[in-house]
């Protein structure tokens, strides 16, 4: 039995029932007894000391080799003890060192010159379709769904957050719309079919592009959506009378958001209205947890709000509204997991064993993010004007019932068609 590995685990988990098996045939039960319990067994000795000595990184590469096994409960059980515990007890001065290095690399890559952008994009959004297939909804929108109202399903909650968006960018016909992040295409033609307005959207993923376009083409939306490989800080000569973007800013870099701002205002024309939706968290985290950013998400970072806010006052954009919604990914996740894990063998069968842990540890890590670490999403609105938007809220309540009656219009008329 690895002592040291022992006494970290014994300061981490007072709450909760987690029962380790170590490479030694040696069963230790950890916490108070309360809660759903779960059982890991860790197959060797070097997988001990790994985890030891940089347990951000290692235990999650662990369980993606295989050598850490759960054997009651699920990965999403165990993380979610740890997590309902105080991480810092655990810390030794070893790790400590270990993960103030990863804060150090990360800090200093956020402000490298070179744009490796397309390089991280590629990475995660460039990945097989049919891999988000699996668990995504029917319109393979990949960012936090709205459950308003709540126990709605996955297909009606993600409508509904494009509904919402909607409503916000207080859309009128004829004007042109930049999507900053344009994903498979989805939100762009929900803008132009129920808004009647032009859309760009402009992307790194060379295989988001492909399929935006022909989703575009097959709706008969390829005069009104156009879908750009296109990094939005070369963008030039143009102006746009809205900009949404959807679970993108997590991808800009604490190094970039002054120019980013800078860049939006310069898009936006003076009356414009932009929609940012973004994760974001309670405290200023420096850096990205380094499984995460190894093996998910490199260049990522979620900000706090003190981050986000200071680049936007200096670029003069007012600030109309700030919305946060606090579990909406949590169920979102939770969502997506569960249909990723019902289909197991597909994904296997479409990669391999370990790539189905790395992406089921993916969402259960996620998952407890938003659950325990009091992870959210924000939607910031900003306009240079400052009668672009009223004022008061109830112009996006009265928008998304008319947008809710267009969906339900559109499906009784697509259900005739049939």
């Amino acid at each position: 039995m690895n002592a040291g590995l022992l006494n970290m685990l014994r300061r981490l988990v007072q709450k909760g029932k987690l029962t380790v098996i170590f490479s030694s045939g040696e069963e230790v039960v950890l916490g108070d007894g309360t809660g759903k319990p779960a059982t890991i067994r860790i197959a060797d000795a070097e997988a001990e000391k790994a985890i030891l000595s940089d347990p951000g990184l290692k235990f999650g590469e662990m369980y993606m080799d295989g050598r850490v096994l759960v054997e009651e409960g699920d990965i999403f059980d165990v993380l979610s003890i740890a997590k309902s515990n105080d991480l810092e007890n655990a810390a030794t001065f070893r790790n400590t060192i270990v993960a103030l290095l990863h804060v150090l690399r990360q800090q200093l890559k956020s402000r490298l010159p070179g744009n490796r952008n397309r390089h991280n994009v590629a990475h995660h959004y460039d990945l097989d379709g049919k891999l988000f297939n699996l668990f995504l909804d029917e319109d393979w929108q990949y960012s936090c769904a709205y459950f308003h109202p709540p126990g709605i399903s996955l297909d009606e909650a993600q409508r509904a957050k494009k509904r919402h968006i909607a409503a916000k960018l207080l859309l009128e016909p004829g004007q042109k719309v930049l999507e900053v992040g344009s994903g498979w295409g989805g939100m762009a033609m929900y803008l132009a079919e129920s808004s009647g307005v032009e859309v760009t959207g402009i992307t790194l993923s060379e295989e988001q592009l492909k399929v935006s376009r022909e989703r575009a083409a097959r709706r008969g939306l390829a005069d009104r959506v156009r879908f750009e490989l296109q990094d939005y800080r070369t963008m030039e000569g143009r102006q746009f009378d809205r900009i949404v973007s959807v679970g993108m800013f997590e991808h800009v870099g604490i190094g970039n958001y002054g120019n980013f701002f800078r860049k939006m205002k310069e898009l936006l024309t003076p009356e414009g209205v932009m929609l940012l939706h973004s994760i974001g968290q309670i405290y200023k985290p420096w850096a990205t947890n380094p499984w995460i950013e190894k093996y998910i998400f490199p260049g990522g970072y979620i900000p706090a709000l003190s981050e986000v806010l200071p680049p936007v006052e200096s670029t003069r954009l007012l600030v109309k509204d700030i919305e946060i919604l606090p579990m909406h990914y949590a169920w979102t996740l939770r969502a997506w997991r569960e249909r990723f894990v019902a289909k197991r063998e597909e994904a296997v069968r479409l990669y391999d064993e370990r790539f189905f842990r790395m992406w089921e540890f993916y969402l259960a890590a996620s998952e407890t993010a938003f659950l325990h670490d009091k992870h959210f999403v924000f939607q910031l609105q900003l306009s240079p004007s400052l009668g672009s938007v009223p004022v008061s809220r109830d112009y996006i309540a009265q928008k998304e019932r008319e947008l809710l009656e267009f969906e339900r219009t559109r499906r009784r008329l697509e259900l005739v068609a049939v």
